[in-house]
């Protein structure tokens, strides 16, 4: 099961994330989500635990609590919706 962990403190690594699912289960991988840019973390992340049951047991366990000085949000990750390409401004510094 895919899990989303949302709110997560900016400083959290991979392997904390891990670390705090791998106390209700068994944990197949753990990423914070970062920018591609600045390789700073975007505040969320995703867990994938391969047991249902050890999955819902992490997701009320750890939905509410406080981590890092935030609140996290848990729930089962929901699929992608296509969403339209961006647009970009045109170049030479003016407003569309």
């Amino acid at each position: 099961m895919d899990i989303y962990v949302g709110n997560l403190a900016y400083a959290t690594t991979d392997e904390e994330l891990r670390e705090l699912f791998a106390r209700h289960g068994s944990v197949t991988s753990a990423r914070v989500v970062k920018d591609r840019v600045t390789d700073r973390s975007k505040g969320f992340g995703f867990v994938e635990m391969p047991d249902r049951e050890q999955a819902n047991a992490a997701i009320a366990a750890i939905n509410g609590t406080e981590v890092g000085g935030r609140t996290l949000r848990v729930n089962e990750s929901q699929p992608r919706t296509d969403r339209p390409p961006r647009r970009n401004p045109p170049s030479g510094g003016s407003r569309w």
